[in-house]
């Protein structure tokens, strides 16, 4: 079945092509939200350059979805949906997810998707976080940290590697895969990669982004 992957560059998605080829899914093309304005993935911060560098490393195209900083939801609906409809007529009907357990995320994906006669399919659906990421790990993928949530998850993990160390580190409160949104990763190699995707740690800076009558603080690892 050939199928599209919406791809964050982060861990969760990239597990998620490892497993969709276990399931002898044909991943035809990576589909990635790029806020227009800092021209970086949306949420992970990740600038385009390495977004466009791990398509080419794992051998797919790439197309990217344009979103304002912080886009509404009837941007955000009515942007998906022009590219569902491009994709469909690339004959692409089916889209892939990395979700884990969030029951309303995959409702609203599901229900979203299917006004354009998308189907919805979630190769990690159900499996135990820990389990998860640590198969990941020993799977041979490396992943940093670029984005963690203030609020749920002390800002000392942003840059970290994940690795076993870091697993054991993360409090008890925190999903291990970050599936709650406390933190987003950036994967730079794996089984799924034909080369590594190089880069330079860089600064680590904080943005304060609106919620309800105050503010949440995110920090961000520059690659």
């Amino acid at each position: 079945m050939n199928v599209f992957l919406n791809w964050s560059g982060g861990k969760d998605s990239a597990f998620c092509l490892y497993k969709a080829k276990q399931q002898e899914l044909n991943v035809k093309k990576l589909v990635t939200s790029v806020n227009e304005e800092q021209d970086r993935i949306s949420m992970h911060g990740v600038r385009r350059a390495l977004l466009e560098q791990q398509a080419v490393a794992l051998g797919l195209p790439l197309e990217t979805i344009s979103l304002p900083l912080q886009p509404d939801m009837k941007i955000y609906e009515e942007r998906i949906s022009e590219s569902n409809q491009q994709l469909k007529k690339d004959g692409l009907s089916v889209a892939v997810f990395g979700d884990i357990f969030l029951e309303d995320l995959r409702q609203y994906r599901e229900n979203l998707y299917s006004k354009d006669a998308v189907e919805c399919l979630f190769p990690l659906w159900k499996m135990d976080s820990r389990e998860l990421v640590r198969e990941f790990i020993k799977a041979g993928f490396r992943a940093i940290i670029v984005c963690v949530n203030a609020s749920l998850l002390d800002p000392r993990f942003c840059g970290r590697m994940i690795d076993e160390d870091l697993i054991r580190e993360l409090p008890s409160t925190v999903d291990p895969c970050g599936e709650n949104g406390e933190y987003h990763s950036f994967v730079f190699d794996g089984p799924v990669f034909k080369k590594p995707v190089t880069f330079r740690k860089g600064a680590i800076v904080q943005r304060d982004y609106p919620s309800g009558d105050s503010s949440v603080p995110f920090y961000f690892c520059d690659l």
